[in-house]
């Protein structure tokens, strides 16, 4: 990972930039940087993984123009040679030094051409304009808020715009903005008339909220959630596609200038990565699993995908002490109070914690965002076909809100990557055009369809491609739920509980659990809640799924899963 961060005005304080930058020097602890654009700040703090020389260090700079990234850009080599024909000439053989190039030859267009996790902040030195942008998914994090000019700030963590933004909210996947720059004579002017960018004053104790200095154009350019027809291909063919695009995101993640691991649960999605590296690699792997020390569930089965695949395996072990130590720093990391994303992260977060500490890996793949495409427990309650379909768009809408936030933020605070194989944009577009009605559990058993799609690689063991699913939170260990949920049942009186969450409009707290989450969250992020929409919890309108629990473990039909 890296960390970015853009002041929009030429009246930042240069301190105040430094200061916060230096809140997410865990993203990018190799080196530092700061640039004034003369309409403001760039910062940069970089993890040495594509490029490690020091000429790969960001801000790039081309004539006018200046941008700091957080990305990936996957197939780069191809663009850079084109790019090298018509005359650029590249320092480095960092990735993200192809996009002033881009920018200058296609514009806004650029980002509609990039096969890329990434947030960026360009600026245009011409215009004088700043252009935000994010991918499709959200895999790499950016948050914006107005400082109180009114001038907009961005920055890959939340943290670093506590304190200096009123109202703070993620960049929204999928987009691009152009900002207006305010300098330091436009600020000055804009105060003495009383007016920001044409809008007058009104009386205000707080005038970011009345007085915008800047004006943001902002544009959707992909719409990756929403396919724009539905595919016709039979079941034979869409596995045949499955597995060729699930194979090649996979390759393009291996790809990497610094040491790679992965992450191994022993579920289904986990297990497909670590095989298929395995096999395009043709070199042990070095895999990572953890669990409870009374109850783990998926050790086992991680164990049996590492024997079959040959990794070099590590397992590590977090006991209930752990787990109650770990949640404050948790949920600091993670920027959020939702009850899935905090059990789920707290065995991410250790494990990739041991990583970093006794390795020298620095990129780590995972598998999230299966379960919203292919289906989950609790959409086998998926009254219809088009129901199945309109909850996988709203879950991978929101991912990056959720599954997709835990895995950056338990892996970059650890100054590791992540990199998501099942969130590569050609896998993803073909995925959601899939015909739903073939997505439904009609075949005895859940994600049926990556299953089949690598029955006849032998990949991992059968028994784990056709294993039932059970939740990271649970497959850890049972117990670390139960544990969370004691621990929080003695800190409130039943009183304490009522008139505490009552004090919540937005996602009121529901559980004492989930009051916990929100009061830790606050303490790091006051007044910040809306940066998550909503609880990440199973369709309550689907009969079946009206429950009070998000783990799957509370559903009916759980059955083997957490076995």
């Amino acid at each position: 990972m890296c960390s970015i961060l853009a002041y929009c005005s030429g009246q930042a304080d240069p301190q105040v930039m430094a200061e916060m930058l230096a809140k997410t020097i865990s993203r990018g602890p190799d080196d530092t940087r700061i640039m004034e654009t003369g309409n403001g700040y760039l910062g940069f703090n970089r993890l040495s993984i594509m490029g490690l020389t020091p000429e790969g260090m960001q801000p790039f700079v081309m004539n006018n123009n200046a941008v700091v990234c957080n990305g990936e850009l996957y197939g780069f080599r191809k663009m850079r040679d084109a790019l090298k024909k018509r005359g650029y000439f590249f320092k480095s053989d960092s990735d993200c030094e192809i996009l002033l190039p881009m920018y200058r030859e296609f514009g806004t267009e650029m980002f509609r051409l990039l096969d890329a996790e990434f947030a960026l902040v360009l600026y245009d030195g011409q215009s004088q304009k700043y252009i935000a942008a994010r991918d499709p998914v959200g895999i790499r994090p950016l948050y914006y808020g107005r400082d109180e000019r009114g001038a907009y700030v961005f920055s890959s963590e939340p943290k670093s715009l506590v304190g200096v933004c009123t109202k703070i909210m993620p960049f929204p996947p999928g987009h691009y903005a152009v900002i207006e720059a305010i300098g330091p004579k436009d600020a000055s002017e804009a105060k003495e008339s009383g007016t920001h960018a044409g809008i007058k004053r009104h009386s205000s104790d707080n005038p970011a909220e009345t007085c915008p200095a800047q004006k943001m154009e902002l544009h959707e350019y992909r719409r990756i959630w929403k396919a724009d027809h539905m595919c016709s291909d039979d079941l034979e063919t869409i596995a045949v596609r499955i597995r060729e695009k699930l194979l090649t995101g996979i390759e393009k993640r291996l790809d990497s200038d610094a040491p790679v691991g992965f992450l191994l649960s022993g579920g289904l999605d986990s297990s497909l990565v670590c095989g298929a590296a395995a096999k395009l690699l043709d070199k042990p792997l070095q895999t990572f699993s953890i669990g409870m020390d009374l109850d783990a569930i998926d050790l086992k089965y991680a164990r049996k995908v590492a024997d079959y695949i040959g990794s070099d395996h590590h397992e590590v072990i977090m006991t209930r002490d752990d787990v109650i130590a770990a949640l404050e720093p948790v949920i600091h990391a993670l920027g959020t109070w939702d009850i899935t994303t905090v059990r789920a992260s707290i065995g991410m977060y250790l494990v990739c914690k041991w990583i970093h500490e006794n390795t020298d890996i620095r990129v780590i793949l995972t598998g999230e965002i299966s379960d919203e495409i292919f289906g989950y427990k609790y959409t086998d309650f998926a009254p219809s076909a088009a129901a199945f379909q309109e909850e996988s768009e709203k879950r991978i809408r929101e991912i990056h809100m959720y599954d997709v936030l835990r895995a950056d933020r338990c892996i970059s605070v650890h100054s590791l990557e992540a990199r998501v194989p099942f969130g590569d944009l050609d896998f993803l577009s073909y995925c959601m055009a899939i015909d739903p009605q073939k997505k439904l559990n009609t075949y005895g058993i859940g994600k049926y369809l990556l299953r089949h799609a690598f029955e006849q690689d032998d990949l991992i063991p059968r028994e784990i491609l056709m294993r039932e699913k059970a939740a990271f939170s649970d497959a850890v260990g049972h117990s670390m739920r139960r544990d969370l949920m004691d621990y929080a049942e003695t800190l409130y009186t039943d009183e304490e509980y009522e008139t505490k969450r009552q004090g919540y409009t937005h996602a009121m707290p529901f559980t004492k659990e989930s009051l916990l989450y929100r009061e830790i969250f606050e303490k790091y992020y006051p007044g910040q809640a809306q940066m998550v929409a909503d609880f990440w919890m199973p369709n309550k309108s689907w009969e079946g799924c009206d429950v009070n629990d998000p783990s799957a473990s509370v559903l009916s039909n759980y059955g083997a899963s957490g076995l």
